[in-house]
């Protein structure tokens, strides 16, 4: 599949205008492609599920659509953003060529070859972010990352049901392996779906997504499209439901609402404030600041299991925050390095769910900021817009994606959610709120033209 998948997304870009081909290139690569699995060729990074589509909408976009593709945004903070991203993995390595040394095992240090391949890594991760920069930065190009989500939830609500009722046994009859720890499959008397991806809590949240897709299109339907567009909905809801997890039920429960009845200003504000809290999050948790014990008290009354899960988390985060803290800037790197270790064995003795906690320990503060900052980017300029523009100018369509990119930086703190889509929404984000800064910039220079030709009032003389 990984072989073919080339030869799919020519056809995509073939049949599609590319702004729809780039969007069935990434989602649909990243829901049907089998799960750690890679082709490791010598001399480039490995070939999978991430990096065949991403590197083939590329290929595409400049060869087929002809197109010269910009890497670097506008503003002067994310093209800053950009460069650290890439180039931070040069600095984690030159700051951890130290092995570590324990009684029976040594693990070694970086090498020059792992920022070469790191920053290959970054780059490629990218490539959805600056081609739906370029291709999906409108309210026309938003409306299609909606449809296709909800086009795309309806046909994965098939694998996802027969798996809730046989267990998750899709990767293995297909693909020959389960992907994960099948314990964890098991929820309330039956099984969460796994599908292709590589964890169940993965399914939930793009379950979770494609609801949300289906809720704003639902509120910008014509009233006779609307008893169709709630019937879209509630099956959508009801794909949540079926992927047992409770974390995108209590998005869905917060997010929801206010897509269908919050004004564009409230719902960026929102997007915006959940985005702050998710960039300040370590320096909150390093201050304990995060209110853990109620946090605690709130899990234990709702599910003393799901409760016990959460502080094995808690406490795994509390011991790889003091490891970090160690090596704060540019991180411990790679090879299980940022990990607690057995003095013994070498043995890594914790683990790390949330993508915050891993991005802080392999690349530090400044690999942190870089991709967590860059993720929110468009969520804070469109809030200055906002504040600049009529709220009016704002489509549904961005608002709504807005906060669906939100909720998904608000699930990078329990785990590690960051996916290509992710960068998509935001590079298409990024677009659109470029095009907005340039019509009200050209507004402004219209204006005042305007006012500057403007013939003197006449005088009176008495």
């Amino acid at each position: 599949m990984i072989a073919l998948w080339p030869f799919v997304t020519w056809v995509l870009w073939r049949q599609l205008d590319a702004g729809r081909a780039l969007i069935w290139t990434i989602l649909a690569g990243y829901l049907a492609l089998p799960p750690l699995t890679a082709l490791d060729l010598p001399l480039i990074p490995d070939l999978d599920k991430v990096s065949i589509p991403n590197l083939m909408a590329l290929f595409c976009a400049v060869y087929l659509a002809r197109d010269r593709i910009s890497f670097l945004p506008n503003g002067i903070l994310g093209k800053i953003l950009i460069l650290i991203y890439i180039l931070s993995p040069f600095a984690t390595v030159l700051t951890n060529n130290d092995p570590l040394i324990f009684e029976q095992a040594t693990i070694q240090g970086m090498r020059l070859y792992d920022s070469v391949a790191a920053v290959a890594n970054q780059a490629i991760a990218l490539l959805p972010f600056f081609l739906a920069r370029r291709y999906l930065g409108t309210p026309e190009g938003m409306r299609a990352i909606l449809v296709a989500l909800i086009f795309a939830g309806l046909v994965y609500s098939v694998p996802m049901v027969i798996e809730s009722q046989l267990s998750p046994q899709l990767n293995v009859w297909i693909y020959g392996f389960f992907q994960h720890d099948f314990f964890q499959t098991i929820r309330q008397g039956g099984y969460r779906p796994v599908v292709f991806l590589p964890h169940g809590l993965w399914v939930a949240f793009f379950a979770l997504m494609c609801m949300l897709a289906a809720t704003i299109l639902f509120r910008t339907a014509a009233p006779e499209a609307r008893p169709k567009a709630v019937m879209v909905l509630g099956y959508l809801f009801a794909m949540v439901l079926v992927s047992k997890s409770a974390g995108p039920l209590v998005y869905a429960f917060g997010a929801a609402p206010l897509i269908l009845f919050a004004s564009a200003r409230v719902q960026i504000a929102v997007a915006v404030g959940l985005a702050t809290i998710v960039m300040i999050y370590p320096l909150l948790r390093g201050a304990h600041l995060v209110p853990l014990d109620d946090i605690m008290a709130i899990a234990n009354g709702l599910s003393p299991e799901r409760a016990a899960s959460l502080q094995f988390r808690i406490d795994n985060e509390e011991l790889l925050l003091t490891r970090g803290q160690d090596r704060p800037w540019f991180g411990w790197g790679g090879y299980g390095r940022s990990f607690m270790h057995d003095p013994v064995s070498g043995e890594i003795v914790n683990i790390a769910d949330g993508a915050w906690i891993i991005v802080l320990g392999i690349y530090g503060w400044i690999g942190y900021l870089a991709e967590f900052g860059l993720t929110a980017l468009p969520l804070f300029l469109l809030g200055r817009e906002v504040l600049l523009q009529d709220k009016a100018s704002l489509s549904p369509y961005v608002t709504g994606l807005a906060l669906i990119l939100a909720a998904n930086m608000v699930d990078l703190l329990p785990n590690a959610t960051h996916i290509p889509f992710t960068w998509l929404i935001s590079g298409a984000l990024l677009g659109e709120v470029e095009r907005l800064t340039r019509l009200r910039k050209a507004k402004a220079v219209n204006a005042w033209q305007q006012k500057r030709h403007a013939p003197a009032p006449k005088r009176t003389v008495i």
